[in-house]
């Protein structure tokens, strides 16, 4: 058996003092970190209520379309989780939503005519967040989401078709909605 070589010994010192200091580091970075989850029920700074119970707080203005109804409804459901509507809200939202429905794809079906046989609704919710007190906006933003569906030859079927497609874009429309305005809570000081 030989002794270590001097040379070697000293350069494995010298990358574990190099890694243990990278790792020092790296740990002072991460503990400088905030994350922290969207929902979570500790108050963010600034304000003493959780996440889900500012969200509660948000009262929804009437919309006057199916679709706009729709994902109004799925809002109402999501910020109270599933109480309703505030007695007393601290924020307003102003919601609109409009619709766009296109034929996605064509068809040659033995005659001379297409016949569109796929389509897809679009739905776009605009929304304007307030104080319910002040009126002073504190948020505003769009989203907007594509559901595709499947057009029949029988026409009340293809009407059901969209009427589902519509249903589940706006589901899909309030949950997008749902976590920008909790985003743009925390954004601006308050919890989300």
């Amino acid at each position: 058996m030989s002794l270590p070589d001097r040379e070697k010994t000293e350069l494995s010192h010298l990358l574990r003092r190099m890694a243990l200091a990278g790792l020092i580091g790296s740990l002072a970075l991460v503990s400088a970190c905030t994350v922290r989850p969207l929902y979570s029920s500790a108050p963010l700074s600034g304000s003493q209520a959780s996440a889900s119970a500012e969200l509660a707080l948000i009262g929804i203005k009437p919309v006057n379309t199916r679709y706009g109804q729709q994902v109004r409804n799925n809002l109402i459901f999501g910020f109270g989780r599933g109480a309703g509507e505030p007695a007393s809200p601290a924020y307003s939202l102003n919601l609109g939503v409009t619709e766009a429905v296109e034929s996605a794809a064509l068809v040659q079906v033995g005659t001379d005519e297409d016949e569109p046989t796929a389509g897809s609704v679009t739905l776009t919710g605009s929304y304007t967040l307030a104080d319910a007190k002040t009126g002073v906006v504190i948020a505003s933003g769009k989203r907007s989401i594509t559901s595709s569906f499947d057009r029949p030859r029988q026409e009340f079927a293809a009407y059901r078709a969209q009427i589902d497609a519509e249903n589940r874009a706006a589901r899909e429309l309030a949950e997008a909605l749902q976590l920008s305005i909790a985003q743009d809570l925390v954004r601006h000081g308050k919890t989300g």
